[in-house]
């Protein structure tokens, strides 16, 4: 009798053993599953967050950056400013740029003026007047750009005519010096220039400054200040 009890006593231990392990398990596949959701959302997570980084560092940074020193038109018996040039290029790693009205536009402030959108368009190789540029669309004077833009009707007057007479509103547009395509879009290895053409009661004088902004669809706007020196002579320095 006291075998047969100790045997039933082992049947039911073993039972339990096997039931306690089964048991064990399930916990251990619903805690590998559990672990498995949290991992996945983590790394999707992770991966929204990148792509939210690099969204932000695209709208933060400008795809554009002047590429040389900003220089003016001088008028030296008025002591003023008629036209201002800002050099431009695509920054490193920057995306191409569509310059087109449609797209962009420049914001002009001096200490006594401003405008919400002076710019008018780019000069383009179809583009005719007395300035020539060459068949790949490139203007190598700021003098025969101004004078094709006022041709273009961009700009109402060109300060470098003989009878000097400004436009009647200041005007910006832009055109290239390095073109490889003819086309509004600025791509790597393109360099532009935007011209910003000033009228008569608008020309900034000594001490004065001017600030353009270059306002894109995408991405931070660019901005250029300067301060305007003593105009002594036709080309001005201005950094």
């Amino acid at each position: 009798m006291n075998l047969i009890r100790k045997g039933h006593g082992h049947t039911h231990r073993g039972v339990i053993g096997v039931e306690s392990a089964i048991v064990m398990i399930a916990f251990v596949i619903v805690a590998a599953a559990l672990a498995f959701v949290v991992l996945n959302m983590g790394f999707s997570t992770t991966q929204k967050a990148k792509t939210t980084i690099i969204s932000s560092l695209g709208e933060a940074s400008s795809s554009l950056e002047v590429a040389g020193k900003v220089i003016g038109s001088g008028h030296i018996t008025d002591a003023k400013l008629n036209v201002t040039a800002v050099p431009l290029k695509i920054a490193s790693g920057g995306e191409s740029v569509n310059l087109a009205p449609g797209t962009a536009s420049v914001k002009y402030l001096s200490n006594s003026i401003t405008y919400d959108d002076i710019y008018q368009d780019t000069l383009t190789v179809n583009t005719d007047g007395d300035g020539d540029p060459n068949d790949n669309g490139e203007w190598y004077q700021l003098r025969e750009a101004v004078d094709d833009a006022a041709t273009a009707g961009y700009c109402t007057n060109d300060p470098y005519d003989t009878a000097g007479d400004n436009p009647n509103e200041t005007c910006a547009f832009i055109y290239w010096t390095v073109n490889s395509n003819n086309n509004d879009i600025l791509d790597q290895g393109e360099h532009a220039v935007l011209a910003i053409v000033y009228a008569k009661n608008d020309r900034p004088s000594a001490l004065d400054t001017i600030r353009a902004e270059i306002i894109l669809p995408t991405g931070a706007s660019l901005t250029i200040e300067r301060q305007v020196p003593s105009i002594t002579t036709s080309v001005v320095d201005l950094g």
